[in-house]
């Protein structure tokens, strides 16, 4: 082919890359590291990286989606507002209070007061709860998870949806369209359909959808809500311990909070919007139970995060409770893939003296997000803080504890999807009590831990720590 043949195709890829390039610097700079991932991929491999852009670049979660999520929340405050505010709770430690005033601000849900919380650390345990409360559900049962598996645990969590069915129950099960695809199409789900329990996919992914919206972003929740008054949330999927679709790397090791208390009904309206969001039934009328208040008088909040919000929520969560750690900071995170802030931030604590241990699986399911974790060992440990590797089982549990005040247990990855991409729900407990039983669960996860030294980084070939390194560097773009 002839310069003048291919030099009008050259003219047309390039003002297109540039056009696009234009787009990704119009983000601003508040996300410069990303950004600038971007724009090297779409000039330097203008083709794929213009579809992939397209295809994951940005957060378009639909006009119509959060038009209708924009409406309802309208709705669920006006509401709120008639039937009166429940009291908050104004008395949690004054270090926290950047922590809890950006939790408001982001999420819209403040403090309250008035819970008992019970924390559950295996996996059966959490299914024997929950299956006696659906059995002893009266009027409602709402189920959201990102995975439900047709295994032994969803077998027993969908019989106890049935049968409260059978005694006029309400039951309506919500399930990540991606993440429970092979609940969706299994006989499991037909016979739960049969039944009576409503069953629905959320967000589902299509190549129709991906004309206009980002076909990856998920509902990466996991909660449920009996009759208004009992609520669940935490790591936990419906799913068995050895996990089938990855059994090499089980068992899944998770907890979960069980919840009586006001903040039951901020974990409805989470539900009440996802449900509208995909079945359009409105469900507002649930969130006129009233949960009442538990004697253990425990100080909770509930923070909401996804894409219909123009947050980083979890990330300022993160760095606030890092820079406000007085003593000791321990995270739990099966895929640790940080931004820069979020790394200098722990290093930072960790130098004014800050015991700071992060414990992470030492075999993870994802090779890539393995990968960019070690990138990072070598500043976290010449910083000082501690990093452990579980070693019995993949660590699927995300906690957080500082100095013994604070907790936090959410569905969330340390990760830069779970902070920008997936609708994820995290709970933060004011509770010195509550904060050092979660710290003893942490603790046995140190416990089944190996440490990692300089020695074992020191003994790594170099091809596997420039793969390592590799992924670290391209890390914005995961």
């Amino acid at each position: 082919m002839s310069l003048l043949e291919w030099w009008p195709a050259f003219l047309v890829e390039r003002s297109l890359a540039f056009a696009v390039v234009s787009r990704v610097i119009m983000r601003g700079p508040r996300r410069s590291a990303t950004s600038l991932a971007w724009i090297v991929v779409i000039w330097f491999l203008p083709i794929a990286g213009m579809i992939a852009w397209f295809l994951v670049g940005e957060a378009r979660i639909g006009s119509r989606r959060r038009l209708r999520h924009a409406e309802l929340s309208g709705r669920i405050t006006d509401l709120r507002a008639r039937l009166g505010p429940m009291e908050e709770y104004r008395h949690y430690p004054p270090e926290y209070g950047i922590t809890t005033s950006l939790a408001l601000a982001v999420g819209g849900t403040p403090p309250r007061r008035g819970h008992a919380l019970s924390l559950i650390g295996d996996t059966d345990a959490v299914i024997d709860a929950l299956v006696v409360d659906i059995d002893a559900a009266r009027e409602s049962c709402n189920l959201l998870f990102y995975i439900y598996l047709p295994d032994g645990t969803g077998r027993r969590v969908a019989d106890a949806l049935r049968r409260a069915v059978g005694r006029g129950v309400e039951c309506r099960l919500l399930v990540d369209d991606v993440g429970s695809n092979d609940f969706l199409l299994s006989p499991l789900c037909s016979e739960l359909r049969s039944s009576g329990v409503r069953v629905v996919g959320s967000l589902p992914a299509n190549p129709l959808r991906a004309v206009f919206a980002r076909v990856d972003l998920r509902n990466h929740r996991k909660l449920a809500v009996i009759d208004g008054l009992i609520g669940y949330t935490g790591s936990q999927n419906v799913a068995d311990a050895s996990f089938a679709p990855k059994p090499k790397f089980a068992p899944w090791v998770d907890c979960m909070l069980r919840i009586q208390g006001p903040v039951v009904r901020d974990l409805q309206a989470i539900f009440v919007c996802d449900w509208y969001l995909d079945s359009e039934e409105p469900l507002e009328r649930l969130l006129e139970v009233d949960p009442g208040t538990a004697p253990d008088d425990i100080t909770v909040q509930v923070l909401p995060t996804g894409p219909n919000n123009d947050n980083e929520a979890l990330t300022q969560l993160a760095l606030a409770a890092f820079h406000g750690a007085r003593e000791e900071l321990i995270l739990t995170t099966p895929y640790f893939v940080p931004g820069e802030a979020e790394v200098w931030s722990l290093c930072t604590a960790a130098r004014r003296g800050i015991r700071v241990a992060l414990v992470l699986p030492a075999r993870s399911d994802s090779m890539l997000a393995g990968a960019v974790s070690r990138s990072h060992y070598p500043d976290l440990l010449e910083a000082g803080v501690s990093v452990y590797e579980f070693q019995e089982g993949l660590l699927h549990a995300k906690t957080l504890t500082v100095d013994r005040n604070l907790a936090l247990v959410t569905t969330a990855n340390f990760d830069r999807r779970s902070f920008d991409l997936n609708f994820e729900v995290s709970t933060i407990v004011y509770d010195s009590d509550f904060a050092s039983q979660l710290r003893f669960l942490q603790r046995s996860y140190m416990e089944a831990s190996e440490a990692v030294g300089y020695s074992r980084l020191a003994s790594r070939r170099w091809p596997a720590r420039l793969i390592d390194n590799a992924a670290g560097v391209f890390s914005p773009l995961l």
